[in-house]
C-alpha cells in the first residue's frame, strides 16, 4: 500500500512541477516597464526616450515591424564550380566503349562491371574494366602496363567471356 502512495505522491509533484513551469513560460506580464534616463542628446531635442518591449512581448501596437538584417555584402566569388554546375553537361562525358559482360557472367577478382548510361538515362549493358586496386599480370606473372581508362582489352579478357564490343547508341564506328 505504501508503494501506491509514493507512486500517487510522486505522480502529483511531477504534474504540479509540470503546470509550474507551463504557468511560469505562458504568464502575462502586467509590470510597468522601467524608466531609464533619457541620453542627453535625447534630452536636450525633446523627443521621448525609446522604450525597450519586454522579452515576452512583441512590439507595442502601432509600431512597425523591425527590418530584417541586411544581406552580408558580397564577397569573392567561390571558386570552382558549385550547384548544378558540379555535374558535367550533357554530352560532355562520351560512353566508353569496351567488351559488355552478361549479368549472369562471374567475374575474377580484379574485374568489375561498369554501369553506364546515356544523357538521356538509357541503361547500356555493362563493360568489363579493372578493379583500381588490381594490378594485371601477363600469363608469366610480370606485371602488364594499365590499359587507358582501365578498360580490359580483349587479350585480357577472363577465359570463357564472350568478345562482344558495346556500340553507343547513334555512335558511327570511325575507328
Amino acid at each position: 500500500m505504501k508503494v501506491r502512495w509514493r507512486l500517487l505522491g510522486g505522480g502529483v509533484l511531477l504534474a504540479g512541477f509540470i503546470a509550474l513551469v507551463l504557468w511560469l513560460q505562458y504568464a502575462p506580464i502586467e509590470s510597468d516597464p522601467v524608466e531609464l534616463p533619457p541620453p542627453p542628446q535625447a534630452a536636450a531635442s525633446g523627443t521621448p526616450p525609446p522604450v525597450a518591449p519586454s522579452p515576452r512581448r512583441g512590439p507595442p501596437p502601432g509600431t512597425p515591424a523591425p527590418l530584417p538584417p541586411a544581406a552580408p555584402a558580397p564577397g569573392p566569388a567561390p571558386e570552382g564550380p558549385s550547384g548544378l554546375a558540379l555535374f558535367p553537361p550533357p554530352g560532355t562525358d562520351p560512353i566508353k566503349r569496351g567488351i559488355i559482360v552478361p549479368e549472369g557472367f562471374e567475374l575474377p577478382p580484379g574485374y568489375v562491371r561498369h554501369y553506364q548510361s546515356t544523357d538521356d538515362g538509357t541503361q547500356l549493358p555493362a563493360i568489363l574494366m579493372f578493379h583500381p586496386d588490381h594490378a594485371p599480370k601477363d600469363a608469366s606473372g610480370n606485371p602488364v602496363p594499365m590499359p587507358p581508362g582501365r578498360i580490359v582489352p580483349p587479350e585480357l579478357a577472363p577465359r570463357g567471356l564472350p568478345i562482344q564490343y558495346l556500340e553507343p547508341p547513334g555512335a558511327e564506328r570511325g575507328d
